[in-house]
This record gives C-alpha cells, structure tokens and sequence, in this order.
C-alpha cells in the first residue's frame, strides 16, 4: 500500500468505450435493438443500460490506481473507502461488480460480503476480491464469502480488463432479458383484458339474441329451445310437464289511454309476478307484444298445472301501481291462460303449443282472467297406448 492514507470519497468516473474495444460486445448487445423493437416505447435508454462498477478500498491512492486500471467502457465507476459508506451506495445504485478490498479498519471486505449476502437486494452482486496478499486461506476465505473471483495487487490490466467485461456483459444481458420479459408479461395482461371484454361482449349479445329487451325475459327463440329440452328430458325419463300459453286481457286500453310508456312499465311488472309464482326451475318467456308462455317442469298432475295457471290470473288481476315520470299511474288488467301437458297433449313442440293456444282461447270465450286445459285429442287406439305407456 502508498505510505500515504486518504479519507473516504466517492467519485463517478465515466468514459466512452474507443472502437477497438467494442468488438467484444456480446450478440444479444448486438441484438438489443432487434429485440427492443417491438416495443419502442419501452426501450432501455443507453443510460439505462450503463453498467455501474464499486471499487471498495480505504486507501485513495489504492482506488485511483484500480480506477485508471479499469478499461476504458461505458461503465460508471463510483468509489467508497470504507464498508459502511459502500453498504449505503449499494442501497442507491445497482451495481454490475464490486471490487473490494480485504483488509480495511472497521468492517473489513469479509464483513461486508458478508452483510451484502444477507440482503436480497444486493446478494446477487458479483465480488471480485482484492488483497495485496495471495496466500491460500484468504482464497478459500473469499469464496465462502460468496466471492466470484480473487485477485491480487497489483492487478494485472489485460485480466481485469477482461473480467470486467465479463460481468458487465452479464448484468446487461440480465437488464435485457427483464426489460423483454417485462413487455411480455404487459402485453399478456392487455391480451387477457382482450380477451375478458371479448367474452364480456359475446355473453351480452348472446343474451342480447336471447331475451327480451324490455324485460328481460327468455324472447322467442330461447322459449322455443327450453321447450326441446323438455320435450328431450320428459320422453327420456317418462316424465310429464305443462305448457302455458298467456295472453294479457286489458292491455290494449292502457297503451292508448297511458300511452306506450305506461304500457311498457306494466310488462316489466307482469313479468315480475309471473316470475314470483314460478319456480326458479321453470321457464318464464315473453313470446312478444302481451303475450307470455311458461314451461313448467315435472307436475305433478293435470289438476296441479290448472291450479297454478288460475293462481297467476290471480295475481296479474291484482292493480298495478306505477310510477311514471309525471307521476303514480294505476291499472287493472287480467290474463287468459291455456295450458296443455305433455305427453297428453303432445308428443312434439307444435301439438303442445296449439294445444294451449286453443285452450287460452277457449278462456277467453268463458269470461277471461280464467285459465283453461286443453283438451284431449280426437281418441284413437293408438294415442291412447301411447298415453298410458307415457305414465307407466
């Protein structure tokens, strides 16, 4: 060591790299443009990618000598003379490479290694030991404190040179890859938001070509499917179900007495009370202007699905009280309900569905507000084997 001691001081050193010595720029450097191109707005600035490297020695002298030793790069070199001063710049700057001197007062080289190791922010650090001594226990020493290289003074230029741009290349390649793994990770979220929306909007319009706008309710096509799943699951399991066919009795005078606001306000309530006289497991659909239709699933007899179309006549008889822009508005109107069963009614879609139309219309003629069920058909031998084969 210089007979003379210098305080502590922290210098930045920086130096463009000359031609000659950016020939042995890695292939990834060379790539990184490449790489980088496909986001532009995210590319690592050249600053960003300069590599900073720590000489850590408590004589000035020592530093200046590894400073002007270090070969001329894009690297900035920043110096600390003492253990702590070095533990505080590795807590504000990420370092490519740590040159750190052994023997120092206070918190020697193997005391800092050791407290950097400790450190998930710094442990991965590469540390090139420095001592003025080569014997073999301060080898051994160095690399059970986690050191990647041990060196002695003084340094030879060509193989500092040569380590330096080794590690620097390293820490490089390490920014690269996070800065393109970054991309990827934010280019993966917005497609999976792409995606999310895509499906938010296929739902919506799948729903959309299903429901009823006004109400919400299954429209005409969803209603006609329901139906053919009954049909299906009925015949399979010999089971029965019942079809109502509503027709809203009144409706007609409160559109051109109140207007078509009113009436809209009233089909979004009758398609509430006819929900709430239903089980979740039927199906309630709006066929279009006052016309309703309900699949009722697994009666239990003829009289059981009369019994609940005559309950919903009474509950759509009862007043509505609607509040309207220019205030409350109150209407009364009833509802003519035919109802046919399956299979006694049916075997396929259109028997069922003319089968309670004529039944609704039959409820009609009799006063309306009144449900009716359909009647049998015209009796042959064979629909009646069919029929008692259905119920067995």
């Amino acid at each position: 060591m210089p007979p003379s001691k210098q305080g502590s001081s922290h210098a930045v050193t920086t130096r463009r790299q000359p031609e000659e010595d950016r020939a042995g720029v890695s292939t990834l450097n060379r790539r990184q443009p490449e790489l980088l191109a496909r986001a532009p707005h995210q590319a690592l600035a050249a600053d960003v990618l300069r590599a900073k490297v720590l000489i850590v020695d408590d004589q000035q002298a020592n530093r200046v000598l590894m400073r002007h030793t270090l070969p001329r790069g894009e690297v900035d070199i920043i110096e600390a003379g003492d253990g702590l001063e070095a533990l505080r710049l590795c807590a504000e700057h990420e370092f490519a490479l740590i040159l750190l001197d052994i023997r120092m007062p206070g918190m020697d080289g193997f005391e800092l290694a050791a407290a950097l190791s400790r450190d998930g922010a710094t442990r991965e650090i590469p540390i090139i030991f420095v001592s003025s001594g080569g014997d073999d226990m301060s080898h051994i020493k160095s690399y059970q404190f986690g050191a990647v290289d041990y060196m002695t003074k003084p340094l030879n230029e060509q193989m500092l040179a040569s380590k330096l741009r080794v590690f620097v290349e390293l820490w490089r390649s390490k920014r690269q890859l996070h800065q393109l793994l970054g991309v990827l990770e934010e280019r993966n979220k917005k497609l999976e938001e792409e995606i999310t929306e895509r499906r938010r909007i296929e739902t919506l319009v799948r729903h959309q070509a299903q429901h009823d706008a006004l109400t919400s309710l299954p429209n005409r096509i969803l209603f006609l499917d329901r139906l053919d799943t009954a049909l299906e699951r009925a015949a399979r399991h010999h089971e029965n179900f019942a079809l109502l066919y509503i027709d809203i009795d009144g409706f007609k005078p409160v559109n051109d007495n109140h207007g078509h606001l009113v009436g809209d306000e009233l089909l979004r309530h009758i398609a509430l009370r006819l929900c709430k006289n239903v089980r979740k497991t039927d199906t309630v659909a709006r066929l279009g202007g006052d016309e309703f239709a309900i699949v009722l699933e697994e009666v239990a007899s003829d009289r059981a699905a009369l019994q609940v179309g005559l309950k919903i006549c009474e509950a759509l008889a009862v007043s509505y009280v609607l509040e309207m822009p220019d205030g409350l508005v109150t209407v009364r109107v009833g509802a003519s309900i035919g109802v046919s069963i399956f299979p006694d009614h049916g075997r396929n879609r259109n028997d069922l569905i003319n089968a309670a139309d004529v039944a609704m219309y039959r409820a009609k003629r009799s006063g309306k507000n009144h449900a009716a069920l359909a009647e049998p058909p015209s009796g042959s031998v064979a629909l009646l084997r069919d029929r008692l084969a259905a119920r067995l």
